[in-house]
């Protein structure tokens, strides 16, 4: 799970800012090139900050998913992000047993649309300052923005940075972020 986490943020911290062209040069993320012809998966598995990550979306069963059409945009947490829950969160949700919570958890990072971060800074200022988006979970995550950074905020009022955005994808967009997203539950 830290390594797909870790994978999914290196893509987003590695790349331009939110208010940066939506067509740019992909930037590097974790250490490694991020390839539009590539799925959101495929990238992910390169990024040595998002092993966790990549390690649960495996556990959760959700590659075909994430690997599928789309457009998907995904708020990729890092392995710090990851490591940043309390200690054991990580290994409780890899458990067989909590496979269920586990999708809940990565599916609310998971928008069912490609939003590019010149998109994001459009629907925040349309709508006064925020915007909620619904996730594939079936979480709200509210979008915020300050000049070029964008922050978003789960359910239970934690918010992630985020750090490298637009990375784009053969089947969407990720966005990387410092924080895991956690739904109510």
């Amino acid at each position: 799970m830290r390594k797909l986490a870790t994978l999914l943020l290196a893509g987003l911290v590695a790349g331009s800012t939110l208010g940066t062209a939506a067509y740019a040069k992909n930037p590097h993320v974790g250490g490694a090139a991020m390839f539009e012809d590539k799925n959101i998966v495929q990238n992910a598995m390169n990024s040595k900050d998002h092993t966790t990550l990549v390690a649960a979306v495996k556990a959760a069963g959700l590659v075909a998913t994430l690997q599928g059409k789309g457009p998907f945009t995904v708020f990729a947490p890092t392995n710090e992000a990851f490591a940043a829950l309390p200690e054991g969160t990580v290994d409780d949700l890899l458990k067989q047993e909590n496979k269920d919570k586990l999708t809940k958890v990565l599916t609310c990072h998971v928008v069912a649309a490609k939003a590019m971060s010149s998109d994001v800074m459009s629907m925040v200022k349309d709508d006064g300052g925020q915007h909620v988006v619904d996730t594939v979970g079936g979480c709200k995550l509210t979008l915020k923005a300050d000049g070029d950074k964008v922050t978003v905020t789960d359910e239970n009022g934690n918010t992630a940075n985020v750090t490298i955005a637009d990375v784009v994808q053969s089947n969407g967009v990720i966005h990387v972020i410092d924080k895991v997203l956690l739904p109510k539950m």
